[in-house]
């Protein structure tokens, strides 16, 4: 009989049983040159598609992972912080979420969830996207974000990623155990 990798084994988490990575883990990935395509639909709102080849920063653990030809699909929401550096050139930062709306095992044809069940699951994380960032007290960043007079633009951006960060850790830390399942929100 063969051996379950770690990725397949079943695992708990806040009463909910799931495979794949262990909540708590994390990856690093480099991203090759890829292209970002947008268009504007309305003043406030762009829709973007962004194809592109990611690699691991490192190797995967021997017997770890999903199977090659396993698919994911994910609903990104993010929070992007652009710097103009010169008339082509931008610095750019994303904070967000990456939320899982299905999976499609190596050698199926079709998803674990159909379109409808990935819509109603989108619309469901989304909405406790929503009401976590409704519930959260609004904290001043206006000190914390402020660029210092000897930063560059890039680095007011990293400046500003990790004020974010340290401010969501904190509050997360912060957070009732109820709400402790539901993602973080975005630094607004």
């Amino acid at each position: 009989m063969a051996t379950r990798s770690s990725y397949d084994q079943v695992k708990e988490y806040n009463g909910k049983r799931y495979t794949g990575m262990r909540v708590g883990r994390s990856h690093t990935w480099r991203y090759d040159a890829g292209e970002w395509k947008e268009r504007k639909v309305t003043p406030d709102r762009w829709e973007f598609r962004y194809a592109v080849v990611k690699r691991r920063a490192g190797h995967a653990p021997e017997g770890s992972g999903a199977p090659l030809g396993t698919s994911h699909h994910w609903y990104i929401v993010a929070d992007q912080v652009v710097t103009k550096l010169d008339a082509n050139s931008y610095m750019t930062e994303m904070v967000g979420h990456k939320l899982k709306v299905a999976h499609r095992r190596a050698g199926q044809s079709s998803w674990n969830a159909s379109e409808r069940t990935q819509r109603k699951q989108l619309v469901k994380l989304l909405r406790e996207l929503a009401d976590d960032l409704e519930s959260r007290p609004i904290e001043d960043q206006a000190a914390s974000d402020a660029p210092r007079s000897n930063e560059t633009p890039a680095e007011t951006n990293g400046h500003r990623a990790n004020s974010a960060r340290r401010t969501r850790a904190a509050t997360a830390s912060k957070r009732p155990a109820h709400r402790a399942s539901r993602p973080a929100r975005a630094h607004s």
